[in-house]
């Protein structure tokens, strides 16, 4: 692929992480993401656009309003970041297709969620049912999936049910086994999303590599935060890396037997 269109995806993924930012901020205020321009959260000040730079910006402002001196949050560059290396990734590895841009939509929604539910451990219904939607629309063109269009769909809404229903049951068990909640009612929603792209065996390989992640999340916050094995962890981040991984390069949970 020509090393252009891999430079200037990398700048669109950089942009669109700022935008990333504005609906991580807003959204769970319920506040418009188009208005008013982006502004510091400490002081109201709205940022001029060469202050808006994603990257640059927070290196050359040394990670802080230029009025009121206040930090800016980490955050802030690691979305850009991240959103940038993802959306390179991916045009690589896909080149531009239909499917790039469905798979760069949804690698979007999950970064929001997974921030969203770091910080309040929620995962709004417009990205989790949003996935559904949209996964279950662009089955046409989805390569995870074999035959016509309406074999696709098919596929897509089978693995929608698996993703949605297959968790809700493992939710229902683990919270009669263990007198308590073990899995959000978004975590459900957003594997039924998660199935809609990637098909019932990514559901299965999703929620392997999301269990073994969130534990190793929980072992380093037991160790070195000082939590108890029983308190509870935002599960959305880790599901969405294993639905990154399986959008990335589907591993089917067949595959993954065969292989142990």
């Amino acid at each position: 692929m020509e090393t252009l269109i891999l430079v200037f995806s990398t700048l669109f993924g950089l942009i669109i992480g700022s935008f990333l930012n504005v609906c991580i901020y807003r959204i769970p205020k319920n506040k418009s993401i188009v208005w008013p321009p982006s502004f510091c959260p400490k002081c109201g000040e709205r940022i001029k656009p060469y202050d808006n730079i994603p990257l640059f910006s927070y290196i050359f402002l040394w990670g802080k309003c230029r009025k009121c001196k206040v930090p800016i949050s980490i955050q802030y560059p690691i979305v850009e970041a991240v959103s940038g290396a993802l959306t390179l990734l991916f045009v690589w590895h896909y080149g531009l297709t239909p499917w790039t841009f469905v798979v760069l939509t949804a690698v979007y929604a999950l970064i929001i969620l997974s921030v969203i539910d770091l910080e309040l451990m929620i995962i709004p219904d417009r990205f989790s049912l949003g996935l559904i939607v949209f996964g279950l629309a662009f089955s046409w063109c989805n390569p995870n999936f074999d035959g016509v269009w309406w074999q696709k769909l098919l596929q897509s809404l089978l693995g929608a049910g698996v993703g949605f229903f297959g968790v809700l049951a493992i939710a229902l068990i683990g919270t009669f086994l263990f007198k308590k909640e073990a899995m959000g009612g978004g975590d459900v929603k957003l594997m039924g999303g998660v199935g809609a792209l990637i098909g019932w065996q990514g559901v299965i390989t999703t929620v392997i590599f999301a269990s073994f992640l969130g534990l190793i999340y929980s072992i380093f916050l037991i160790i070195f935060k000082g939590k108890k094995g029983g308190d509870a962890i935002p599960f959305g981040p880790f599901l969405s890396a294993g639905a990154l991984i399986n959008l990335f390069t589907l591993i089917e949970f067949t595959d993954l037997t065969i292989q142990l």
